[in-house]
């Protein structure tokens, strides 16, 4: 049986095959690189794997249909994350922007998977104009303008999303655990990661905001094996809630030691909840009942995206899940950008790649309109819920059958 993270690599392979049959068929053509900058060791390779293939399948597309005619797109994966961080680690993040940027070949980037890699990314791109699209990074700062002397020095935007941000995921989160739920008190973690701070703090604000009581606050360390202090101080304090802003490598073995001593409490968090490392990772029963966000519209069980997922199953014997189809719609924009520039007759160059980046509109993706602001963010701001509910009908660490979709979490009012 083929696991999820060798189809990366025998997709790679079988991309880079292609591609190479484009050059030897259009030899005077133009090949333009495409960099993927994603987490592919340690506790978010699943993931990373499965939102990958969206875009080695929308470039092997694109190649096939020679969709920019006299361009050829080579997608280079790198990975950011590192065995002794044992998750995304922003220095390699960094190192791999430089590389991008040093190559005159690379026109564009799709990535990061997570906003610690992409706060150490964004300057570096910046400086070399490279625009990066994020199929799951959700951290606001990155593309607020009040940060744009450190994300963006060069003034341009050059992060761009397929995603809304943490600014509408926590906020919204908590508005549908107080309406839905109807939670009156919670107790917040965070892995100390610029991601899950982030989200957290953004949850805690709204949270407060509409009236629910925080009984607590505290920080994990990623790479501690016990939680149980913290778990037993919550047990104590009993809010009717749990909510967690962070990632898998945290999350896994705080889903395993939620179980053992608060079995009962209501426990949710973000999109680093929503997972097939979490479901590998821990397990049934442990993850049973939690709820998580994702930050863009749930389309994967919608019947204009079968093709898309017969065709995805097809490639990768897998089924895809909103981020993969994240992916595969940043890697749309890039070929429709690519498309604009080869058009005025000028060789695809990222300079102008990025211009066109900001102005690409794609009416009729899988998700919907896409359309960019000034800054780079996603102009549609949907956050998507879920609750892992065990199919014994269906591979139990697969998301696409154990995340159960249970509606859009009402927007927060500006």
């Amino acid at each position: 049986m083929i696991t999820r993270r060798s189809t990366f690599r025998i997709a790679t392979g079988v991309a880079s095959a292609a591609i190479l049959g484009s050059r030897a068929a259009h030899a005077s053509d133009q090949t333009v690189k495409v960099g993927i900058n994603l987490s592919f060791t340690g506790a978010d390779a699943e993931s990373a794997a499965r939102i990958a293939n969206g875009a080695i399948l929308a470039f092997e597309e694109a190649n096939a249909a020679h969709a920019v005619p006299g361009v050829t797109f080579d997608l280079v994966k790198f990975d950011d994350a590192t065995a002794t961080a044992g998750q995304y680690d922003p220095a390699q993040a960094a190192t791999n922007a430089r590389k991008m940027v040093s190559d005159k070949d690379y026109v564009a980037a799709i990535g990061p998977q997570m906003s610690g890699a992409g706060k150490a990314m964004s300057p570096i791109l910046s400086a070399g104009n490279l625009a990066i699209i994020t199929p799951s990074s959700t951290n606001p700062d990155i593309t607020d303008p009040k940060f744009a002397a450190q994300y963006r020095p060069s003034g341009k935007a050059i992060y761009f999303r397929t995603v809304a941000t943490d600014a509408f995921q926590g906020p919204n989160m908590a508005n549908y655990m107080a309406d839905t739920l109807k939670i009156k008190s919670v107790y917040i973690l965070d892995d100390s990661g610029a991601y899950g701070v982030g989200l957290a703090d953004a949850y805690q604000r709204q949270a407060e905001a509409r009236g629910i009581k925080v009984l607590g606050r505290d920080r994990l360390d990623p790479k501690a094996a016990d939680y149980s202090a913290t778990l037993t101080k919550i047990k104590a304090a009993a809010p009717d809630a749990l909510y967690y802003g962070g990632v898998g490598q945290a999350g896994v073995k705080l889903a395993k030691q939620a179980y053992e001593i608060i079995p009962n409490m209501i426990k949710a968090g973000g999109d680093g909840m929503q997972t097939a490392d979490l479901l590998k990772g821990a397990g049934f029963p442990a993850v049973d009942g939690w709820y998580a966000t994702v930050a863009s519209p749930h389309v994967t069980e919608d019947p204009k995206t079968a093709s898309f997922r017969d065709r995805y199953f097809a490639r990768f014997k897998i089924y895809p899940d909103d981020y993969t189809v994240t992916c595969y719609t940043a890697a749309q924009v890039i070929v429709e950008a690519a498309k604009k520039v080869a058009a005025t007759g000028k060789p695809v160059a990222r300079d102008a790649v990025r211009d066109a980046i900001q102005g690409v509109t794609l009416p009729d993706s899988l998700l919907g309109p896409i359309q960019f602001d000034e800054n780079g963010d996603l102009k549609n701001k949907i956050i998507s819920v879920f609750q892992i509910r065990k199919d014994d009908k269906h591979p139990l660490d697969d998301p696409d059958s154990q995340y159960k979709y249970v509606g859009v979490a009402p927007m927060t009012q500006s």
